[in-house]
């Protein structure tokens, strides 16, 4: 089966180049996180940095530094492709991915935590998580 266009990404120059222009203030402060997780193991999914935190139980995209901990490896190919959707996010948002991204998801993830797990509302009925997860799938060509 041949992978979407999308999954292929741009030409990595032209993603890295608009990520430390555009959507420089996000990366720096991602940049500044990833120097402070000295000693977290690290590896790369398609154009973003992966950082293993512990403590961490979800995850967290701060430009194209993600931030993880999960063992399960099917859950964290689902953190993975979903945190690499808000790193395309933050592509497109540049500055603006904070007050329109971080700042809902935030709320979500911590003040209506038990709210949603009292009337299991998914994760992702929140727009910018379900964008997050569509977009993962498309850009790294894991649609499952």
């Amino acid at each position: 089966m041949k992978r979407p266009i999308a999954a292929a990404g741009w030409p990595r120059a032209l993603f890295y180049l608009l990520q430390f222009s555009w959507g420089l203030p996000v990366n720096l402060v991602g940049l500044l996180l990833f120097s402070c997780c000295r000693g977290a193991r690290r590896e790369r999914f398609h154009n973003s940095i992966v950082s293993r935190l512990p403590g961490n139980s979800g995850g967290l995209c701060i430009g194209i530094f993600i931030f993880l901990r999960q063992e399960d490896p099917a859950a964290r190919r689902r953190l993975l492709v979903h945190e690499y959707g808000h790193t395309i996010q933050c592509l497109l948002l540049g500055p603006l991915y904070w007050p329109l991204i971080v700042l809902p998801s935030a709320i979500w993830y911590h003040g209506f935590k038990r709210w949603r797990q009292k009337h299991r509302v998914p994760y992702d009925a929140l727009f910018c998580e379900r964008w997050a997860t569509r977009w993962g799938k498309i850009w790294s060509g894991d649609g499952s």
